[in-house]
């Protein structure tokens, strides 16, 4: 292969319908890098998720075959993501004090129970780091063969500079080598194992203290963090696929080292469309658990976090993720979330009225030009605000419709029905809220009224009123707890 690159960004000027004609027949090949089971998922993994489980969904209804694979690292994800950190999982397990697969298991069940709460498909295949082993050892030796690796003291590394000779480093982040080259052994940092400060290990030397170990033809040890994609990706859907998902955030040095793993062990740049999803924010300040404005999603939807006025459903996330293109930053605040859940609800409102449309004898509308905005606008890069966009401008032919003013026949009824419940429940996944889950947004709305009332009550030291409320809600079984910064209710039995 040489240094020309062959490397596609998928971008608005790429046409869905036009670029998957998949590259091993029958099927569309994607790949999305899946969570590292050592903690609770959090809500940028939900958005990557869900970018690509939209994709998924759309591709599936343009008539694709999809196999889509997305993987769980449960072994040989280094604490600071380089090659002398500690795994994440065993240093979980250490601190829980049990085994690194109770870990697993752990973590994989809430992840699973996560993504099932936003409505994401489930992928077709789900493999695991720990289950391929043995491909990752043999990717490894293809590597070394070619002669982009070697091993020292029972770690092997892999050798960027040799590979930088031949092939673009870089292409996919944009990293520039050039005015690196010249750092040599001496000056590497700590002195360690590397020829060369951008090497990076594709199977470490395992510790006595490793849990989580394994025999290969270097020593005992365990691979790197960037080799299991590499080869789980390559093992289902073939040396060149169609498409790669993930986070902004991996895109070096997990995508750019997967790159190279799969040309130094097979020749062949191995992805067609490489797609990347942006980050969150916080009232327009980086997400980050050190400045305490990141969210749990079990946080996000109880309402129970500081920065939260209160709580959201679940379809009201995903419907707010949808509002913003995949590859633009999403600012999480109260109005934002409260926007969404209005606009969700006028969403659904409008598709029960169209249900209980009655038809006339003929159109005085043409709903071609509503039902084909969609689909433009979802093969533009799959763009979701403006699909979004597209359905309320639906909506306001449906109520005018509705109050009169339009009419509509029965064979357009029927399309205008079956394209709301194509493009709403099936490509952006949103699922209609019972009347349960409303009842429930309904009492907790009227409880935070009472709550408020009671307080101030009590701030105008009207002790009676106060304690009347607590003593009512006592005969229904709510039960009201003081607390220095805020009251809060629930059942007893």
């Amino acid at each position: 292969m040489s240094k020309e690159s062959s490397l596609h960004i998928y971008n608005s000027l790429t046409r869905t319908k036009e670029i998957f004609k998949p590259l091993n027949p029958p099927f569309v090949g994607l790949y999305v890098c899946g969570p590292t089971v050592y903690s609770d998922v959090h809500l940028g993994n939900v958005r990557s998720f869900l970018t690509f489980d939209v994709v998924y969904r759309y591709l599936t209804y343009l008539g694709h075959n999809v196999r889509y694979v997305r993987n769980i690292t449960d072994v040989g994800h280094l604490l600071d993501d380089s090659d002398t950190g500690d795994d994440k999982i065993e240093k979980r397990a250490r601190l829980e004090k049990i085994e690194p697969m109770e870990i697993v298991q752990k973590y994989t069940n809430g992840f699973h129970n996560t993504v099932n709460q936003f409505n994401l498909l489930p992928p077709s295949i789900e493999p695991t780091a720990t289950g391929h082993i043995i491909e990752q050892i043999e990717m490894i030796e293809r590597i070394i063969k070619n002669g982009f690796a070697y091993e020292v003291n029972g770690s092997v590394y892999f050798d960027v500079k040799k590979y930088s000779e031949q092939h673009n480093y870089g292409e996919l982040s944009g990293r520039k080598l050039d005015e690196l080259l010249e750092q040599t052994r001496d000056n590497l940092e700590g002195g360690n194992e590397k020829r060369f400060f951008a090497d990076f290990a594709i199977w470490k030397k395992a510790s006595q203290e490793t849990i989580m170990k394994w025999e290969s033809p270097w020593g005992i040890g365990v691979p790197g963090w960037h080799l299991e994609c590499s080869v789980m990706s390559t093992k289902y859907l073939g040396q060149e696929f169609d498409i790669h998902g993930g986070g902004m955030d991996l895109k070096f040095p997990h995508h750019e080292c997967e790159i190279a793993q799969s040309v130094g062990a097979d020749g062949t740049n191995p992805v067609k469309y490489w797609m990347h999803g942006n980050m969150l924010t916080v009232n327009g300040t980086k997400m980050s658990k050190s400045l305490g404005n990141s969210f749990l999603p079990e946080e996000l939807i109880s309402g129970d976090h500081p920065l939260l006025e209160k709580g959201y459903s679940p379809m009201t996330v995903r419907f707010f993720f949808l509002q913003a293109n995949y590859k633009s930053t999403v600012d999480f605040s109260n109005d934002a979330l409260q926007g969404a859940e209005k606009g969700l609800i006028k969403l659904m409102n409008g598709i029960e009225t169209l249900s209980n449309l009655i038809p006339s004898e003929k159109s005085t509308i043409d709903i071609n030009n509503i039902i084909s905005n969609c689909n433009k606008s979802m093969d533009d890069d799959f763009n979701t605000p403006m699909t979004i966009a597209h359905l309320f401008d639906g909506l306001k032919v449906i109520n005018s419709i509705n109050d009169g003013k339009e009419s509509i026949g029965a064979s357009d009824l029927e399309k205008m029905q079956a394209h709301y419940n194509t493009f709403v429940f099936n490509i952006l996944g949103l699922v209609s809220e019972s009347s349960e889950s409303q009842t429930n947004n309904v009492e907790n709305e009227l409880m935070d009224i009472i709550i408020e009332l009671r307080k101030k009550s009590k701030e105008n030291k009207d002790w009676s009123t106060a304690d009347l409320i607590r003593d009512e809600l006592g005969k229904l079984n709510i039960s009201i707890k003081d607390s220095k910064d805020k009251s809060t209710w629930s059942y007893e039995e």
